[in-house]
């Protein structure tokens, strides 16, 4: 009986040493919304990922939740003030879906701008460095595009007048001049919508990777999907933004900081652009399975080309003129990093 006695004790003690321990250790418990769901890509093969290596990097004292498809209320455009604000730790969102708000990075949403994904992600990169004034009521983890806009449309379009009055829809007001400059009715709305949209015939095409189609089961609802013949293949990209809210970011102890930046920045830009572009692959098989993929010829292209790329461009550099900034600059920037990293 004294033995018992004295190992329960021994056992009682040893527990209060383990619990100080765990205290001693800081442990973070951080919510991450996003407004896709379970299903898609971005949720299950680079969120949920980054998330788990994050925590892993951290010995287990760092555990991110992460809610889709909006789960903590609000809507898709509200998401990026919700961390500002520190209603959630950290995001995943569009900057576009707030138009006229991060005006330096829509440099990269430009058409014909965009070459690969890993390329593109590590300019942008770059360029926030350099220009990421507009986001100093945050901290990024990350910014990076997808793989490229494919047309994915009721109706074929193998020329680039098909593409006239056409309702298509787009997430960011650059995509809405891209979309005016082919001769087409855009339609703003976040990703979520678009199901809703092809199956009411509200829009006749939409502008999204082919990724993006799956979990949306696009290729139940438009029969023909267009890329571009040449070395862009797609017309334009979108940006995104990995966000923490700025002051729980700073509140974390040192070493806690350093996991968090190991897991960001560069590196974490690569490995993004390298599984988005890995992503494509299903999609476009199912897209091919169900309907037909058309790459619109070279000829056609050019008038496209001739068509949407300057003029948008030009309106582009308009506005950020109106902001006291040298936009022509920024394209030749983005460009020449592009190419760099495109080496």
């Amino acid at each position: 009986m004294i033995r018992k006695v004295f190992l329960a004790a021994v056992t009682a003690v040893m527990g209060l040493g383990l619990a100080a321990g765990t205290a001693g250790a800081q442990e973070v418990k951080l919510k991450l919304h996003h407004l896709l769901p379970p299903v898609s890509h971005a949720h299950k093969n680079m969120l949920v990922p980054w998330a788990e290596k994050v925590k892993q990097d951290s010995g287990g004292r760092i555990q991110i939740d992460i809610y889709p498809a909006m789960q903590l209320g609000g809507k898709p455009p509200q998401l990026i003030d919700q961390v500002r604000d520190g209603i959630v730790d950290i995001v995943w969102t569009l900057p576009g879906y707030t138009p006229g708000r991060f005006t330096k990075t829509e440099v990269f949403e430009l058409p014909f701008m965009h070459r690969d994904t890993v390329s593109t992600n590590k300019a942008l990169t770059e360029f926030l460095d350099r220009h990421g004034d507009e986001y100093e009521d945050y901290h990024v983890i990350a910014m990076f595009v997808h793989a490229g806009q494919v047309i994915h449309s009721a109706k074929p379009v193998r020329t680039a007048s098909d593409l006239e009055g056409l309702k298509i829809r787009t997430p960011t007001r650059t995509g809405g001049w891209l979309i005016e400059a082919m001769g087409a009715t855009p339609v703003g709305a976040p990703v979520p919508k678009i199901p809703e949209m092809l199956s009411k015939r509200v829009v006749d095409a939409v502008l999204i990777p082919y990724e993006v189609t799956l979990p949306l089961k696009v290729d139940e609802m438009v029969d023909y999907h267009t890329v571009l013949a040449g070395d862009i293949a797609r017309v334009n990209t979108s940006t995104f933004i990995i966000a923490m809210n700025k002051a729980r970011y700073e509140s974390l102890p040192a070493d806690l900081k350093k996991v968090v930046d190991d897991n960001s920045g560069m590196a974490l830009s690569q490995w993004l652009g390298e599984i988005w572009e890995a992503a494509e692959g299903p999609g476009k098989a199912k897209a091919a399975a169900s309907g037909e993929i058309i790459t619109m010829s070279a000829g056609e292209v050019a008038k496209l080309r001739a068509k949407i790329e300057q003029p948008v461009i030009d309106k582009w550099i308009g506005e950020m003129k109106g902001k006291g900034v040298d936009g022509q600059a920024l394209v030749d920037e983005a460009r020449a990093l592009i190419a760099k990293h495109s080496m």
